[in-house]
């Protein structure tokens, strides 16, 4: 590997660790160190935690470069950030439809697409008009659902828990880090004037 990810960690990286790691332990003592020591338990509930952190930040990651990808940058600025190959990084994180996938679709469900950062609220809000609402975000496109009501869409940075967003109605619709897109029934009918 080469670019940043080698080396001596940079300050900022090692803020984030620590700040992983308390997450995982648990500021309010969750993990208890008799005599400096952990039993068996706690270690155990050490791996268990850091298994749902890797998992997460996984996922966390396969999003952001799917958001990257939306907005346009290539496969090589990001393998040249993650320390990988152009190519690697697009074997790693590129998406295919998998067989069948396209096909599955009913009436009511749709991709929506190809779609980027810059034109995807557009698209969002006219299909919104028709009665669509996201389900979920993949790279260049938004899996729809169809009802008889109209929908607006709302694309935020997601900084808080997501509690934070479900006001006035909203609802999440779809999470692609570091996007949370917030849905929220209108209530007026598909093709009525008001």
């Amino acid at each position: 590997m080469t670019g940043p990810a080698q080396g001596a960690p940079r300050e900022e990286d090692e803020d984030l660790v620590v700040a992983l790691g308390r997450v995982i332990v648990g500021d309010g003592g969750e993990v208890s160190v008799a005599g400096g020591t952990l039993e068996t338990e706690e270690h155990l509930r050490l791996v268990r935690r850091c298994a749902e952190a890797h998992e997460g930040t996984a996922a966390l990651l396969r999003q952001a470069v799917g958001s990257a990808r939306g907005a346009g940058v290539s496969w090589a600025r990001l393998g040249a950030e993650l320390g990988l190959s152009r190519q690697g990084t697009q074997q790693r994180f590129g998406e295919s439809a998998g067989p069948g996938e396209e096909d599955d679709d009913g009436a009511d469900q749709r991709w929506l697409g190809p779609v980027t950062a810059v034109d995807e609220m557009g698209e969002l809000e006219l299909a919104g008009e028709l009665g669509w609402h996201t389900v979920e975000a993949g790279m260049f496109r938004h899996r729809m659902v169809r009802t008889g009501t109209r929908w607006e869409h709302r694309r935020v940075i997601w900084t808080r828990p997501v509690r934070h967003y479900l006001t006035e109605g909203w609802q999440v619709g779809a999470r692609a880090f570091p996007w949370l897109y917030l849905v929220r029934d209108t209530g007026l009918p598909v093709g009525d004037a008001s």
